[in-house]
């Protein structure tokens, strides 16, 4: 270094009792620092980030060392990479853009027992005024040299991009050739698609919105991604080459949700909602929206800004797909939804609509919603008129002969009075009578729905309160009869009949058991004779064998 003196002692404002920032040390080797102005910044530089300081230096009870003020241009230098001494390196990491500290630097982080002479002696403790101008963040991508990151003007918020979102890029890319090319209008595609190069994809993980980063890389990370040996950019045909350097500015991107997690349905956010709330099974909700076949055309709308459509979720007014979408939407939040026809067919009122479409696109605004108040926070009395509520909508559901819906209005008064813990006796009688009654009417649904093992098992939830509900018994015994377990059907009808000995449907029911019953001896005396007849076959075989051995 050159040196020059300073007009004053640094020795006075590292250890000045007047100033507001204690003398502060770093690491435990001795290194200390005091703050002289505050950094304007929360963020401090990392190891391999490019750093712009100005200085000035002296020996501790010496000389003056160079100063980069006097030089009229500032110092840079790459942190953490041994390009100054490591005092510098482990107390620059600690500043703020902006701030101008000083630090006491010992020799063992400084030059050490050899000094560096003419001006610092051996074992010379130094003192510095720094002041962080700026930095470029360098980061090592890949953790093998492959993609070198350099922040050129950092980004907005904190969030960056994830894998399945759909990111818009510009770009300045410069191949081995020489040549170049970039996209000023931007580009747009899904991060784990790709674009370009790999280098695009993993570098913009790494991006906020509005940053501008330039990627050096090596061979494998910019050979341009092609099935073809060219790349069309631009309208333009390039041949398939390695790109060294590119230019690369994140300008936005939608978040893309894959809500079922098998890529059948499709959330991709146009714009951001407000708050954290999102809508719960059976809120009232708000909607704009509109549906387009594979070729833009529009088939269905629903909701404008002045009346927006309102529904309630799990009534099947709009399809189960889109449902499932609006489920997880904020309040105002605007989305691109695409549904595979599997979550279209439940759509009562637009079959026509959805018939022979494999995809539908749909624009859905969530305007506003009103959750439904959840029963872990309704008082006793209000859990038991909500139970009444749904079991009424089951009843009408039922009689509509829409079982499936029927079906979950049951099991949801139900879940109303599951744990009913802070119950009066009167109360619990109630909620038993309600708990009986939803149980029953949920098992006729799934003997509709052919689904008799859950038949079964509400049965048997009746039962184990009240052991001769006729009802009960009954359809337990269908749900058996249905498969085939006659065994277990007869003991539920005898006792069906025990209780209520003059039940026509109960005594059409043992007919058919009857029947089945028959039926099944039919068909044990069908397999007993053909394995009768098969065994005498082969007897007689084996015996022709002994005759001519």
């Amino acid at each position: 270094m050159a040196f020059s003196q300073l007009s004053h002692s640094l020795e006075n404002e590292l250890n000045t009792k007047d100033s507001e920032f204690p003398l502060k040390e770093i690491g435990n080797e001795g290194l200390t620092k005091r703050i002289l102005r505050k950094g304007v910044t929360w963020q401090t530089p990392f190891s391999g980030d490019e750093v712009e300081v100005h200085f000035r230096g002296q020996v501790e009870n010496g000389a003056s060392l160079e100063s980069s003020y006097d030089k009229g241009s500032s110092f840079h230098f790459k942190l953490g990479q041994s390009e100054v001494i490591k005092g510098w390196d482990e107390g620059v990491a600690t500043m703020k853009k902006g701030e101008r500290a000083i630090f006491k630097i010992p020799p063992n982080l400084a030059y050490g027992v050899e000094g560096s002479p003419p001006l610092i002696p051996p074992n010379a403790t130094l003192i510095f005024d720094i002041e962080m101008l700026s930095w470029s963040s360098i980061r090592d991508l890949t953790g093998d040299g492959g993609i070198m990151k350099k922040i050129i003007r950092e980004g907005e918020g904190w969030a960056t991009p994830r894998e399945a979102d759909e990111v818009l890029v510009k770009y300045e890319a410069r191949l081995a050739n020489g040549m170049h090319f970039q996209s000023d209008q931007g580009v747009e595609f899904n991060v784990s698609d790709g674009y370009l190069c790999p280098a695009m994809s993993i570098a913009v993980k790494t991006m906020r919105k509005g940053e501008v980063a330039e990627l050096a890389m090596k061979f494998l990370y910019g050979l341009s991604q092609n099935s073809n040996r060219t790349t069309k950019l631009d309208d333009c045909l390039l041949p398939d080459c390695n790109i060294t350097t590119i230019k690369l500015e994140l300008v936005s991107w939608k978040i893309v949700t894959d809500v079922t997690g098998d890529k059948k349905i499709i959330k991709k956010i146009k714009k951001a909602g407000e708050g954290l709330d999102r809508p719960n099974e059976e809120s009232q909700v708000k909607v704009i929206y509109l549906c387009k076949r594979e070729d833009g055309t529009i088939i269905e709308r629903k909701g404008s800004d002045e009346e927006p459509f309102e529904f309630t979720i799990l009534e099947e007014q709009v399809p189960e797909g889109l449902e499932r979408a609006i489920l997880t939407m904020k309040k105002a939040e605007q989305a691109m939804v695409t549904i595979n026809a599997e979550y279209l067919c439940d759509h009562n009122n637009s079959q026509g609509n959805t018939t022979n479409n494999k995809v539908l696109y749909y624009e859905v605004e969530l305007v506003d919603f009103v959750k439904e108040k959840p029963f872990w926070k309704m008082d006793t009395q209000e859990k038991l008129e909500a139970g009444e509520r749904k079991k009424h909508d089951g009843n009408l559901l039922f009689k509509a002969e829409n079982f499936k819906r029927a079906s979950k209005k049951y099991e949801k008064a139900v879940k109303y009075i599951e744990f009913d813990h802070s119950f009066n006796e009167d109360e619990k009688r109630q909620a038993n009578t309600l708990r009986l009654s939803c149980n029953l009417n949920n098992a006729a649904c799934k003997l509709k729905l052919e689904e008799y093992t859950e038949a079964t098992r509400l049965c048997t939830k009746v039962l184990e309160q009240d052991p001769l509900n006729v009802k009960a018994l009954y359809r337990r015994c269908q749900a058996y009869l249905k498969t085939s377990e006659l065994e277990k059907a007869e003991a539920d009808i005898r006792r069906a009949l025990i209780t209520d000995p003059n039940n026509r449907e109960i005594k059409l029911e043992y007919k058919e058991l009857k029947r089945k019953q028959k039926e099944y001896s039919r068909y044990e005396a069908d397999i007993f004779s053909t394995m009768l007849s098969r065994m005498k076959t082969y007897m007689e075989k084996n015996q022709a064998r002994v005759v001519f051995s």
